[in-house]
């Protein structure tokens, strides 16, 4: 029977793309073991064609009954040689120690350092806090600690024969045909701090419209009716949302595979800004509250834009002044020159080659 190695995926979708050159460390580092995915729902969805996983255990809910003890006991048979926490959760660790996972390695924090063999102090500055540092590194620190070599930084994706036939479905009923497409991701689950406003999107959306360019509104069914509302302000038939009645249901897998084909990303600081970099799209990246560094991830083909004001980064969910200026005050035209500079545009408007799926 092949020794077990169970990997605690992160519980943010855009961490769980951060997390693929740890993964695949891990994979190389353990020939023959088996080695089980364990995480929250969409985590471990993104990660899907990436052949990563002999078995998957899914959280399927919250809470001490429903995602820690459920998972506990989930892995208590299977006899668990080692353990990795990319999650740097408290429960996580919980839930290895009363499965009786050996082996633990994570980072010592949240209080759960007692329940690690390897527990691994988090990245501090120069006053003895917790550094803003990229977690890809610390994702990489920790594999490393688990026996791998340098993963590096190389982001890695793929898709399934089903989110690219949905995708085909996506472009027919759009009617983008071989012209090339622009995705503009409004959304994002971390708060309403990091939402650019609708009325921008809407205008950037026609611009890119009047250019010859396809506009994609993604979203996941959360964000349906902002992406609808985008591209019903934008008024133009080249600009469409994700969501439509008559097409395929909005899902990660989906939205992989439509980034993939697409020719530039304009995103809010959420996680399709790593799938971009994963299938090599360039990527205007507008980033609000939150500080770059912790998601530093070094795309060649990306420009960050961030306002630099007096009260942020303040990592807040909603915006504690109540002015939201961070997003606010990034314009249209600066979010439109930057895609420009991405999409090799200078002067006049000649449109990129169409990137199709692969």
């Amino acid at each position: 029977m092949p020794s077990r190695l169970a990997v605690f995926i992160p519980g943010w979708v855009g961490d769980a793309v951060m997390a693929t050159p740890a993964l695949m460390a891990l994979r190389a580092a353990h020939p023959g073991w088996c080695m089980i995915g364990v995480g929250k729902p969409g985590p471990m969805a993104v990660l899907d064609g990436l052949d990563l996983f002999d078995a998957k255990i899914v959280s399927a809910g919250k809470g001490w009954d429903k995602g820690t003890l459920e998972i506990a006991s989930q892995l208590r048979p299977l006899k668990v040689k080692k353990s990795v926490f990319l999650s740097n959760s408290f429960r996580t660790a919980l839930a290895a120690f009363l499965g009786g996972c050996g082996g633990r390695v994570g980072l010592a924090m949240h209080g759960r350092g007692m329940l690690l063999n390897t527990a691994l102090a988090p990245t501090l500055d120069a006053n003895g806090k917790r550094a803003i540092h990229p977690a890809l590194l610390e994702y990489n620190r920790i594999a490393m600690a688990a026996g791998t070599e340098e993963p590096g930084k190389v982001l890695r994706l793929a898709t399934l024969q089903a989110d690219e036939a949905a995708a085909n479905q996506v472009w027919g009923l759009a009617g983008f045909a071989d012209r090339p497409v622009v995705i503009l991701n409004p959304g994002a689950a971390f708060g309403l701090a990091k939402f650019w406003p609708r009325a921008s999107f809407a205008q950037l959306a026609r611009r890119f419209a009047h250019q010859g360019f396809g506009v994609l509104l993604l979203c996941g069914p959360a964000e349906a009716q902002l992406a609808q509302a985008i591209a019903s302000d934008a008024n133009h038939p080249m600009v469409q949302p994700l969501a439509n009645p008559h097409g395929p249901e909005p899902s990660l897998g989906l939205s992989k595979a439509c980034v993939k084909r697409s020719t530039l990303l304009v995103t809010t600081d959420s996680g399709p800004r790593h799938f971009a970099q994963a299938f090599d799209v360039p990527v205007v990246t507008l980033f609000g509250p939150t500080h770059i560094g912790w998601t530093e991830t070094w795309h060649p083909r990306s420009i960050h834009l961030q306002k630099q004001l007096d009260c942020g980064p303040c990592q807040s969910r909603v915006c504690p002044l109540g002015h939201h200026r961070c997003m606010t005050e990034l314009s249209v035209d600066e979010v439109y020159e930057a895609s420009r500079t991405l999409l090799g545009i200078h002067g006049g408007h000649p449109l990129p080659m169409a990137r199709t799926a692969g």
